[in-house]
């Protein structure tokens, strides 16, 4: 679970200031930081670093804590976790998921809080290279760039930490490949309309001609910072490997971002580099048998497509309409629903609208009693209110009404003690919906676009 040691920058900057509700912040720039520490124990990999590895894992957590980084990725991360956390001063991070056999050494560290953590097992591993004696995987969380105090408005990305199946020999080529796909799998489910950032050790190279499917994340429209920035944006055909550490940019590692921006947010990387020189002993000896990698990026809020916060449970299946809203403010100008529907009973069951164009957007399931609401030609949505609730120990979404400009509403489910009320800013108002859904309706968080 999550660890709060203070205030991060979005929590900061949704506090009330003087009595007055903060705005989430529409631009802005963040950093991230990947870096595989050797934790595995001694007595399995010495991993050729010198010193004591409890040592070197403290003073990895001290480094983190002394450049700041906004949101940092570690994998192999086993047996000397709590000797990096315990110098490492970041408000949030993930619990250890437990040392060899059973953890799979990845973790988080951030400025920034998060929901819907998630850790996923490979579903193919090759035991040549040992991968198999350890639940390697990927976790996911969708980050918090940017959220205002009452959570009408904030701004998401989606981060993925990775670490794939290592080794050259065939079998572990072939589940290297499956797990980079079987990521591409999970952000093609679960990602859609989210802006994007992958970021590990891949163990693949782009001048290994069998690492393929490395080459494929960035065919499906990823951009890696370092190809983008250091290489003028040519994939390597060459091999060029890096020494460790590294002073050079534009030599090659296993180690990989990869960035993609949504209709929601843009994203932009300014710089990349190694951090391999901030990584050190004191005697100039390497902490770690991988360089740390970093990017930074800018960020701004969509100009034609905003969302609010999630409200409600990580459960049912991903869904978004911001790509086909997206298509809309491109082809027809700005969407506008032209009427709503809910469907509910003791909760809600499913949340969905018809655009003027004819385009119906629908979540959720078909139990429950159907209500609609039909918009006037100057009539819009511009507030909407959730409640929460608990069924069978997951919480749901219970309950939803919608307020149009003209002082009507449309309610459905049923309330509970456990809501928050998320009006659109000025100028704009609600055309959509982003969340989960199985027979019922378990997330949700609204899209906004102009008036």
């Amino acid at each position: 679970m999550k660890r709060a040691l203070g205030l991060s920058v979005a929590t900061s900057a949704a506090l009330l200031l003087d009595g007055v509700l903060a705005a989430a912040a529409t631009s802005g720039r963040f950093n991230v930081l990947a870096m595989n520490v050797a934790g595995l124990p001694a007595i399995l990999q010495g991993n050729g670093v010198p010193g004591d590895k409890a040592t070197n894992a403290g003073l990895i957590g001290s480094k983190f804590t002394q450049y700041g980084y906004d949101a940092i990725h570690v994998q192999e991360d086993f047996n000397y976790h709590a000797y990096l956390y315990a110098t490492d001063n970041h408000t949030y991070r993930t619990a250890t998921s437990g040392g060899v056999p059973f953890g799979d050494g990845l973790n988080t560290l951030s400025k920034y809080d998060w929901v819907n953590f998630r850790r996923i097992k490979w579903d193919q591993c090759s035991i040549g290279s040992g991968d198999c004696l350890t639940p390697k995987g990927f976790t996911f969380m969708r980050l918090a760039l940017s959220r205002s105090s009452d959570n009408t408005t904030a701004v998401y990305v989606d981060l993925y930490n990775i670490h794939t199946d290592a080794g050259v020999e065939a079998g572990d080529i072939t589940a290297r490949q499956a797990n980079i796909n079987q990521v591409a799998a999970y952000i093609a489910a679960w990602s859609t309309g989210n802006a994007v950032v992958v970021f590990g050790d891949t163990n693949s190279r782009y001048s290994r001609t069998d690492d393929t499917a490395v080459r494929s994340l960035l065919a499906s429209g990823f951009t890696d910072p370092w190809v983008q920035l250091q290489r003028g944006g040519v994939v390597p055909t060459a091999e060029n490997l890096c020494a460790n550490p590294s002073t050079v940019h534009t030599c090659e590692t296993v180690d990989k971002i990869f960035y993609r921006s949504s209709p929601l947010v843009t994203l932009s990387a300014t710089e990349f580099r190694y951090e391999s020189t901030r990584f050190l002993q004191a005697n100039g000896s390497i902490l770690s048998d991988h360089n740390p990698i970093y990017a930074d990026f800018i960020w701004s809020a969509g100009a034609s497509l905003r969302q609010s916060a999630f409200f409600g449970g990580d459960y049912g299946a991903w869904f978004s309409d911001a790509p086909t809203l997206a298509s809309k403010t491109s082809t027809t100008g700005k969407p506008k629903p032209a009427t709503l529907t809910f469907r509910g009973a003791s909760r809600l069951d499913s949340v969905g609208l018809m655009l003027t164009d004819g385009t119906t957007l629908t979540h959720g399931g078909t139990s429950g009693t159907a209500a609609s609401l039909a918009l006037g030609a100057s009539e819009y949505w511009v507030e909407a209110r959730l409640c929460k609730g608990e069924k069978d120990g997951k919480t749901r979404i219970f309950y939803i009404r919608a307020a149009t400009s003209s002082g009507r509403a449309l309610a459905a489910g049923t309330a509970t003690a456990s809501c928050a009320t998320f009006v659109a800013p000025g100028g704009w108002h609600i055309v959509g919906f982003v969340g989960q859904a199985g027979d019922e309706v378990d997330q949700l968080a609204f899209v906004y676009a102009p008036k």
